[in-house]
């Protein structure tokens, strides 16, 4: 308790020099939790919206499917087997068929995927509710970046053509019956949603899909014969990899200033060892040791530490509890980076997060200060009050 109430003083008495220090040392405890809490965010902002918005509780798929390969859906799709399909019946799970197509918006064509989904589907957050007939037309729901993209409003009507199972070509009108907002992109660029049954019509590929999206909640069926269970860990993997990317490039900023905080720190211990030789000269000839004078320096670069927890609390958390309610504004670019982010991230910071902040930013700084200590250990008490440093 002495050493530790002598430490103290002697922290506080060192005035400017300390508060320089303590404010260097806030600011990398500040931006380590920011940086660490937005990422956090990212990740968690990302994983709910693909998971509501197209991912579920996992998705089967037909053997043959490979999103990275177009030229894969012409043949990915198969009859759902009896075991998903009395999932699908028990409202937990979602039939999916995805075709190649064209539209010729206002006079032009584009390649889009058109993708069959029941109406009254409720495991995708996807507003299929106000997919129905309309005037013999086939109603079609699209994202706004699809409508933004082609000119297309909601009421329009745009030429579709297709190839069925057999290979020929067919062409029918769709009407927008809805535009829905959404930042997952996987469900909006390039991309018709139309009633699953008309799709399976029109393409003559009856209790046919190309996927099978589980319910959040929904166990999944093991070894379905030509079916190929993808789980939320296979799913998000990009996501992962992302978020981990971002995590390795921002820990380079925030170990630059902790570099720079340590070396203040350190800078301060080696002048301050060095100016009071004679101060430790005679607490070792009024009989404390060699161990607790070093235990004594070291306690002072430790309560910088301290200190700057404490300053970084007065105003970060005022700070980072106004980004976490308000979020980060991303520029308009962001949207085309083809990640969930929408327009705004919103940080997440935890109780681990801090306190395992905290008390990694403490080690760091009790060991830079005990670095210069060591030269302690070898000091005479006679060479000290003399101001010798051997």
């Amino acid at each position: 308790m002495m050493i530790g109430r002598l430490a103290f003083r002697n922290v506080l008495g060192a005035g400017t020099r300390t508060w320089l220090n303590v404010i260097a040392l806030s600011f990398a405890y500040v931006t380590i939790i920011f940086l660490q809490g937005l990422y956090e965010g990212m990740n968690d902002q990302l994983e709910q919206a693909t998971i509501s918005s197209f991912y579920g509780g996992g998705q089967y798929w037909q053997e043959k499917y490979d999103p990275y390969d177009p030229l894969s859906l012409v043949d990915a799709h198969a009859v759902v087997p009896a075991a998903l399909r009395s999932l699908v019946e028990e409202n937990a799970a979602a039939s999916i068929l995805v075709r190649q197509a064209t539209i010729y918006p206002q006079g032009r064509f584009r390649n889009i995927l058109l993708k069959g989904i029941d109406p009254s589907q409720t495991i995708l957050s996807i507003p299929t509710s106000a997919l129905g007939e309309k005037d013999g037309a086939l109603s079609a729901l699209i994202g706004s970046r699809m409508a933004k993209s082609t000119g297309v409003k909601k009421g329009d009507q745009i030429t579709v053509q297709w190839r069925d199972v057999h290979g020929a070509f067919d062409a029918r009108e769709l009407t927008i019956v809805e535009i829905f907002q959404t930042s997952v992109q996987e469900i909006d660029n390039d991309q018709i949603w139309i009633p699953l049954n008309s799709l399976r019509q029109i393409s003559e590929m009856q209790e046919e899909a190309t996927m099978v999206v589980l319910k959040g909640n929904a166990e999944p069926v093991r070894d379905v014969n030509g079916w190929k269970f993808k789980d939320l860990n296979f799913l998000l993997k990009d996501i992962h990899a992302l978020v981990s990317t971002k995590r390795i490039g921002g820990s380079i900023m925030y170990l630059v200033l902790l570099f720079l905080a340590m070396l203040a720190i350190f800078d301060t211990q080696v002048l301050s060892v060095w100016h009071r030789k004679k101060e430790m000269g005679m607490l070792m000839a009024l009989g404390m040791t060699r161990t607790r004078i070093i235990g004594l320096f070291t306690l002072e670069g430790a309560f910088h530490g301290v200190l700057a927890a404490l300053l970084g609390a007065i105003y970060g958390i005022p700070l980072l509890t106004y980004v976490a309610r308000e979020g980060w504004e991303l520029p308009q670019a962001t949207d085309s980076f083809g990640y969930a982010l929408g327009e705004r991230m919103f940080p997440t910071y935890s109780a681990a997060l801090i306190v395992g902040t905290a008390l990694l930013v403490l080690i760091v700084t009790t060991f830079v200060s005990f670095l210069p200590t060591r030269k302690i250990a070898s000091l005479k008490p006679t060479d000290a009050l003399r101001g010798k440093m051997t």
